[in-house]
């Protein structure tokens, strides 16, 4: 019989870890910040810099604000060449063999190097949510089965041979542990690299029909594509309908989510799972490193993991526009402000923008939500909303209405005729509301109360109320296929643009013009 102490003695080290960094977590992150600078003292970056000098500053955390800029992607991406060209020294002592590819949805395809340490702790991570999970809820069960993840593809990069190049969850999956390869994880590697993604999922859906799933370790945008078509599988290969997945896989445990908020994800999943006792913890990575999981069940946001190989520096939200706006450290932040994570990691990062904004629900120990991408707000007409405020009026108007939205997407519409501009929320709905205008009304409502700038400008008439555009499910996956561009796990529908080009694409699937 299955005993949670027998594993005491792994999770031992995980926890004290993580009772470390809640314990202290500035001193945490001034030692990480320390060790970092020290490792790379003799790199270029090092030397241009002046991190010996800093290393001697009475004020660290200070100095190194003052000293090191910000570097987004343009400032770093020269640097990023000559290492996949087996450059050493440069950002971080030695030379990278790894390196992912950000697909984000304000991401251009950016290279990010990854260190043999980052993957180390990636992976150190990855195990200690499932360890944590174990800790939180006492119930070992889902160790009796098999863990389904889906990773995206790597390969050796044709144009530099020796290194390894693709999805960061990839890179994790190969660098997995023996054990679990061989106890939990559901299929080999050589099945979840396919490069063709429809393949890769029927395949997936047929090799694991028949397994005691216990565990699944994925997006939730895809979960659900996934988990439609092991239905619809189950139906062409047995004669046989189910509603639910739990009729398939009945001793699904716990889902681990990342990649995408699981607020707008969790209900629809609820019901396709069909499980009543399923546990979700949700996590917050990215190329650049693993950040922040739930670490309590009954509350959806999540520890940041201060411990992790990236140090943190924050900028609130309204300042991302200045040429060089004021960084805070984890021990000035404050709840309820809107920031942007600035990031320098054991990978060689040195002041980096990760591109999301997240916010603080408590500090000491210090918890956050995602609240969106930099890149995630519409402001057309003066109204600032951001896409939290979008992702939470979308789920007052499902609460009201009854509905259950599967993806969507928002953009300015322009004036036409004697109409007023308004903003266009093209939908694929789970559920459809009733056909009123009660689910566009809701949005309206809520944004106008928690959002001035928004109220302002709609009293001011300057737009009217949301136009809601349905469309039929699966519409959003044909648009990405339209795309004609490689589809993957980090594959993501971006949820709002100042441009229409992406609304335009979408509806022109309808045979509509948008």
């Amino acid at each position: 019989m299955f005993r949670v102490p027998s594993l005491l003695p792994t999770m031992a080290p995980q926890l004290r870890t993580v009772r470390r960094f809640k314990r202290d977590p500035v001193a945490t992150q001034e030692a990480l910040l320390r060790s970092l600078l020290q490792r790379a003292a003799t790199t270029e970056w090092g030397h241009r810099y002046g991190f010996t000098d800093l290393l001697h500053q009475p004020r660290l955390a200070e100095a190194y604000r003052a000293r090191v800029p910000i570097h987004p992607y343009d400032a770093f991406a020269a640097d990023v060449s000559r290492l996949r060209e087996g450059a050493a020294d440069v950002t971080w002592p030695g030379s990278f063999r790894h390196f992912a590819v950000s697909s984000g949805t304000a991401s251009a395809g950016k290279i990010i190097p990854v260190s043999e340490e980052m993957l180390h702790l990636n992976q150190r991570f990855s195990v200690g949510t499932g360890l944590q999970y174990l800790a939180q809820s006492g119930n070992g069960r889902f160790l009796l089965g098999k863990h389904l993840s889906l990773p995206g593809r790597i390969e050796e990069d044709p144009a530099y041979p020796g290194t390894w190049i693709g999805e960061v969850s990839g890179l994790v999956a190969e660098q997995a542990p023996a054990f679990f390869k061989h106890l939990h994880q559901a299929l080999p590697n050589e099945v979840l690299f396919r490069p063709n993604w429809e393949a890769k999922l029927r395949a997936i859906v047929e090799q694991t029909h028949d397994m005691d799933i216990r565990l699944l370790v994925m997006a939730p945008t895809w979960a659900l594509v996934l988990l439609r078509q092991l239905l619809a599988y189950h139906r062409e290969r047995t004669g046989v309908r189910v509603d639910t997945v739990s009729e398939i896989w009945p001793n699904l445990q716990v889902f681990i989510s990342g990649g995408v908020a699981l607020s707008s994800y969790r209900e629809l999943l609820d019901a396709l799972i069909g499980q009543p006792t399923l546990d979700f913890v949700e996590t917050y990575g990215a190329s650049e490193g693993f950040f922040s999981f739930q670490d309590d069940l009954a509350d959806p946001s999540m520890l940041l993991h201060l411990d992790n190989g990236v140090y943190f520096e924050f900028v609130r939200q309204e300042d991302l526009g200045r040429d060089a706006p004021p960084r805070v450290g984890i021990g000035e932040v404050e709840v309820g402000p809107r920031y942007a994570p600035i990031l320098t990691t054991c990978s060689g990062l040195w002041a980096y923008p990760v591109g999301d904004v997240v916010r603080f629900t408590q500090t000491f120990p210090h918890k956050i939500l995602v609240a969106g991408r930099t890149s995630e707000m519409l402001d057309a007409y003066g109204e600032a909303v951001f896409g939290e405020e979008a992702r939470a009026a979308l789920e007052v108007a499902c609460a009201e209405t009854g509905a259950r939205v599967a993806e969507y997407h928002i953009a300015p519409r322009p004036a036409e005729g004697e109409a007023v501009p308004t903003h266009q929320w093209i939908v694929e709905f789970e559920a459809a509301p009733p056909p009123s205008d009660a689910f566009a009304m809701a949005i309206d409502r809520h944004l106008q109360a928690v959002n001035r700038h928004y109220q302002i400008r709609r009293e001011a008439q300057a737009f009217g109320v949301p136009e809601v555009t349905p469309v039929p499910p699966g519409t959003f996956y044909r648009w990405l296929q339209s795309r004609g561009k490689k589809i993957s796990g980090q594959t993501k529908i971006p949820r709002m643009s100042t441009e229409r080009t992406i609304a335009t694409g979408v509806v022109a699937l309808l045979g509509n013009n948008a």
